[in-house]
């Protein structure tokens, strides 16, 4: 019997070294490998998969055998890395549209548990009051803890006009909180504008997709149609990230030609890269969206309010506006996601998200696991913090800062402390939406405030 199971280790080793080639040769294509396949680690493997096959209580398929080890592997390396089949590749295709069917929310790993980053706005999970740091313990009457990422944004998923019932335990709250969200197509408006008062615009990202700076040079040039602003504030706050080039493109709304947006550094050649406000690195067609600007928006004073849900292309942009000294940055900390995920296609329409590189303002700061420290700290009330924040240094596995790890590893003192339990508590209600850029808005009118007292010390 053992003489057979070292058989057919050996045919499993095989299966696997081949497995791993063929991936290596399809999705690193022209790229260095140095190293040798770890024979003894694969026999370990394949030893594993062949008890499983031939003793667990129940027959298992091959196929899910191998995709849970897949799914396994890249999830143990950070939060952001993942495999994704073919419905989970299609789901996240479709996002980058701005077009899809769900709840409307950001989600990463905690504790096993699936965690809030951020709930988009003018979606379910926003309007029921969904905020960033609850952790969904269950959906339905099925316990998120066990369920992997690509598991749990599934069930979430569905047809439109169908109910979820979810789950959230929030700190400072003695019991769980109960939510029936009804899911919908959910299409995302990335960019808002209006003006607020004369000469002071508004304008709003609330994710980075294809559209957002062709959508943002619209926007900034129906704030000009009656003239010069005095003011603009760029709301990033809750804004989870997105597309790379979306982000580039924002910067170079606002920075000089060619100024240094932000630079990528990792192990593969094509991982070290800057990316300057130039058309050849924004534009994902022909056409410069940003070639007919008003002068104006180079030089307008500029307010950008970031908060901890701002994450990966929000602090893409605040990092660059900060480092070039083109806008001053208000609120609180930013997530601190300074990684790049590259989306490697597989055969059968799947494909893995890899993290292959780290971000880098242009002044050489990492924003991993650190964020964009406002140069002017606003809480979100004038009483002081707006509860939890969840940032990526708080995240099981995330990588380290490698400029600053000692810095990233530091605690954020921040929120206020949890409520302890009480016998008499009532059950738990989701909080009401919050309703950006209205005269409640503490970040928002302490910005419009910052932006006139420029305009008065200018004058003077």
């Amino acid at each position: 019997m053992q003489k057979k199971l070292q058989q057919t280790g050996l045919v499993m080793i095989g299966l696997c070294a081949g497995v791993l080639l063929s991936l290596n040769f399809s999705a690193n294509a022209n790229k260095v490998s140095g190293s040798t396949l770890p024979v003894e680690e694969l026999r370990q493997f394949a030893d594993v998969l062949n008890a499983v096959k031939t003793s667990y209580v129940e027959p298992v398929d091959d196929k899910k055998l191998i995709t849970h080890a897949i799914s396994g592997m890249l999830s143990g390396l950070d939060p952001h890395s993942a495999y994704l089949d073919p419905d989970a590749f299609k789901d996240l295709q479709a996002g980058t549209q701005g077009e899809f069917g769900g709840l409307g929310i950001e989600v990463g790993m905690e504790d096993g548990f699936v965690k809030v980053v951020s709930p988009i706005e003018d979606t379910p999970a926003f309007r029921a009051g969904v905020k960033a740091g609850d952790l969904i313990i269950k959906l339905d009457d099925t316990s998120t803890k066990g369920l992997t990422l690509a598991e749990a944004v599934k069930r979430m998923r569905g047809k439109p006009d169908t109910a979820i019932r979810i789950t959230i335990a929030r700190k400072g709250e003695a019991k769980p909180i109960e939510v029936t969200l009804t899911r919908e197509i959910i299409k995302v408006q990335s960019v808002k504008s209006k003006l607020v008062e004369p000469g002071y615009g508004y304008l709003r990202l609330t994710q980075f997709q294809e559209q957002s700076a062709p959508d943002l040079a619209k926007a900034i040039g129906k704030l000009y149609k009656d003239g010069d602003l005095k003011g603009l504030v760029l709301d990033l706050r809750n804004d989870p990230g997105g597309l790379l080039h979306g982000a580039v493109g924002v910067s170079a709304a606002f920075l000089q030609p060619k100024s240094l947006v932000v630079s990528t550094d990792g192990r593969t050649e094509d991982a070290k890269r800057k990316f300057f406000a130039s058309p050849e690195d924004y534009r994902a067609s022909q056409d410069d969206y940003l070639q007919g600007l008003p002068a104006g928006i180079k030089s307008v004073p500029l307010v950008v309010l970031v908060n901890s849900g701002s994450a990966s292309a929000s602090e893409i942009v605040a990092g660059a506006l900060q480092d070039h000294k083109r806008a001053i940055i208000m609120g609180t900390q930013t997530f601190g996601k300074g990684s790049v995920q590259t989306i490697m296609p597989l055969p059968n329409n799947a494909a893995i998200k890899l993290t292959t590189a780290r971000y880098y303002t242009p002044n050489g700061r990492s924003i991993q696991a650190k964020g964009i420290v406002p140069d002017i700290v606003v809480e979100e009330s004038a009483n002081g913090g707006g509860g939890i924040r969840l940032r990526e240094a708080d995240l099981d596995r995330h990588l380290n800062n490698d400029k600053d790890p000692e810095e990233a590893a530091k605690p954020e003192a921040s929120g206020k402390p949890a409520r302890p339990a009480r016998d008499d508590d009532d059950d738990a209600k989701p909080a009401a939406p919050f309703e950006f850029a209205t005269a409640s808005d503490y970040q928002f009118t302490q910005a419009l405030n910052l932006l006139k007292g420029l305009q008065i010390i200018q004058k003077n």
